[in-house]
C-alpha cells in the first residue's frame, strides 16, 4: 500500500526537544511516511526541521498547526493523499494506518483520529493520539482561513481544529477497526493495556466510544499511542516491524 495510499506525516516539535525527542521519531515510524517534516518555530538545516512564523509554548499549538498544515498545502500538496499530525512524543504504526485509510478516498472531505466527544457536536480528534486529514479535508482547512471562515479560536488546538473542520463540512471518520477495538490510542500501551482509568478520571467523558480496559482496548492494528518516550519508540518499532513468533499467523484478518 506504500505507493497506493501515500501520507505525509508532520511532527509538532520545536528547538528544545530535537534532539531529546524528535531525532527519535526520526529513527524509527517516521521512516515509513512517504514525506516526513518536522514542524519547529526555528528552522534547523541539519536536522532539517522547517521554521514556522511562531512562538513556541502550549498557547501557540494552534498557530503551528494552522501554519504547519498551510506549509504543507503551498510546499507538498501533489506528494501525498493524506495529511497526519503527530506530537514528537507519539508512536505510529504507517503501516497499520495505510491499511485505515485504504477504503476511503483522499477526496472525501473526512480526517480520522482518537474520536472524543464533548465541545462539537461530530465530536473531535485528539492532539495526541494524532490525526490525518484527507487531500480534501486539507484543502477545504487552509481555504477556511484564507476567506476567514474559521479563525483562530482557541489554544487548544485539537478542538479548535475539530470545530473548524466541521464548519466546512469535513466528517469525523470512524477509525475503529472491523471488530469495534479502537485503533488511535492518547496514552502508552501499558496504560492501555494494564491501568484501571478512575471513574473520576476525565477520559470516561470524553471518549466518543464505549472505553474498553485491558487487553481487548486496542485493535491488533493499532495506528498511534502518546506519551511515548524515546527509549520506548526504538522498542516500539521492533516489536511492530522486526519481532515475530515462528510460524506466527495473525488472528485477525479484516
Amino acid at each position: 500500500l506504500y505507493e497506493r495510499v501515500r501520507i505525509l506525516c508532520w511532527v509538532m516539535t520545536g528547538p528544545r526537544t530535537l534532539e531529546t525527542k524528535a531525532r527519535h521519531v526520526r529513527a524509527t515510524w517516521a521512516r515509513h511516511c512517504n514525506v516526513a517534516l518536522f514542524m519547529s518555530s526555528e528552522a534547523d538545516e541539519r536536522f532539517p526541521a522547517v521554521g514556522l512564523p511562531v512562538q513556541e509554548g502550549r498557547h501557540q499549538l494552534y498557530w503551528k498547526t494552522i501554519r504547519a498544515f498551510q506549509y504543507v498545502h503551498r510546499h507538498h500538496l501533489g506528494q501525498a493523499d493524506w495529511f497526519l499530525k503527530a506530537d514528537d512524543d507519539t508512536f505510529l504504526v504507517a503501516a497499520n494506518l495505510r491499511w485505515l485509510l485504504a477504503g476511503h478516498s483522499p477526496e472525501r472531505p473526512i480526517y480520522f483520529g482518537k474520536r472524543f466527544k464533548p465541545f462539537v457536536k461530530q465530536g473531535y480528534m485528539s492532539g495526541g493520539a494524532g490525526y490525518v486529514l484527507s487531500k480534501e479535508a486539507l484543502r477545504r482547512f487552509v481555504a477556511a482561513f484564507a476567506s476567514r471562515a474559521c479563525t483562530h479560536t482557541s489554544a487548544v488546538e485539537d478542538l479548535a481544529l475539530g470545530q473548524c473542520l466541521e464548519k466546512v463540512g469535513v466528517e469525523a471518520g470512524d477509525s475503529r477497526d472491523t471488530w469495534g477495538r479502537e485503533t488511535f490510542h492518547p496514552f502508552p500501551p501499558e496504560s492501555h493495556l494494564t491501568d484501571k482509568f478512575s471513574q473520576s478520571f476525565w477520559y470516561w467523558s470524553y471518549c466518543y466510544y464505549p472505553i474498553v480496559e485491558g487487553p481487548q482496548c486496542c485493535s491488533d492494528l493499532s495506528v498511534s499511542f502518546h506519551y511515548v518516550s524515546g527509549e520506548q519508540m526504538y522498542a516500539l518499532e521492533y516489536l511492530t516491524h522486526r519481532l515475530r513468533p515462528y510460524g506466527y499467523r495473525p488472528r485477525y484478518r479484516p
